[in-house]
């Protein structure tokens, strides 16, 4: 929502800027020049990226225009899992525990956290070193050693898209350009016509220099930041998992390995320890509601 009221108030305020100096809309109506923009910045982003990335980035594009990030329930529901699975780690045998993190589709924990079961690389993350705790020959500094350098990874594999989409926003003004040096020689062919026409010309040419800088300052270049800042809070969730285990790992009880964990959030979206504590009581039954 908020991309679509700021892409809005961006062109509102260009649009009607431009109409109150006296301009005429239709000569911003300029299809071709906004095809070799386009078509040039599309080709060029298939050439430098991955089918990989180029898929990932159409989610990214989609996580932008949504807002879709991170929400309450998903840091309450990791802690959640997490609390289970510490209560588990202490109060049972390794072979009951081992049929939650070897198989997480079917077991009773992740199934009360629908939304960690969604995001399957957080599940793989979670159980990953579940199942080194239980082996329990791994030193603590080796497991945040290698929690690290994971993290490092996705952090930057999501940041994939980012580095895409900024490095084509970087090159929309330059396409806008080559817009506009074709247009001006395609008016260069009609100089023996009207003044009026050979103006009209020039002018539909340097919509292409407009468009390619709007496009970049104005639409794609935000968006890519808003992604960065979206996939960023996705990769602290990893983080909450690092600390509450590394604690758990150390002593910690179950319930002061969370607080590890929910103190990593930002301030801004962290819960209160009361609601994770009725959250993790509760075994993640409220997130239905």
């Amino acid at each position: 929502m908020g991309f679509i009221i700021g892409t809005v108030i961006a062109l509102g305020c260009i649009m009607g800027g431009f109409a109150g100096m006296g301009g005429h809309m239709a000569v911003l109506a300029q299809p071709w020049e906004f095809i070799v923009i386009g078509g040039s910045a599309l080709g060029t982003f298939i050439v430098a990226n991955t089918m990989t990335t180029i898929k990932d980035t159409g989610r990214a594009l989609m996580e932008g225009v949504k807002g879709a990030g991170p929400i309450d329930r998903d840091y309450l529901d990791v802690l959640g899992v997490l609390y289970s699975l510490m209560r588990e780690l202490r109060g049972k045998g390794r072979n009951e525990v081992e049929e939650h993190v070897d198989n997480p589709q079917e077991s009773s924990i992740f199934k009360n956290f629908p939304r960690v079961l969604l995001d399957k690389e957080l599940t793989n993350f979670i159980c990953d070193y579940c199942r080194l705790i239980i082996i329990g020959n791994a030193r603590t500094h080796e497991i945040e050693a290698l929690m690290d350098e994971e993290i490092q990874t996705v952090s930057h594999d999501k940041l994939k898209p980012y580095h895409a989409l900024t490095s084509v926003s970087d090159s929309l003004p330059a396409l806008g350009i080559v817009a506009a040096v074709l247009g001006v020689i395609h008016a260069m062919g009609a100089l023996d016509q009207s003044p009026e026409l050979l103006g009209h010309l020039i002018g539909a040419a340097l919509v292409g220099t407009f468009a390619g800088i709007f496009m970049s300052y104005g639409l794609l270049g935000p968006l890519a930041n808003k992604i960065k800042v979206l996939r960023e809070k996705r990769c602290r969730l990893y983080i909450i998992v690092k600390q509450t285990l590394l604690a758990f790992m150390n002593g910690a009880m179950p319930q002061i390995a969370l607080e590890h964990g929910r103190k990593t959030i930002s301030a801004h979206d962290r819960p209160s320890i009361d609601t994770v504590e009725n959250e993790t009581v509760s075994g993640g039954s409220a997130q239905a509601a």
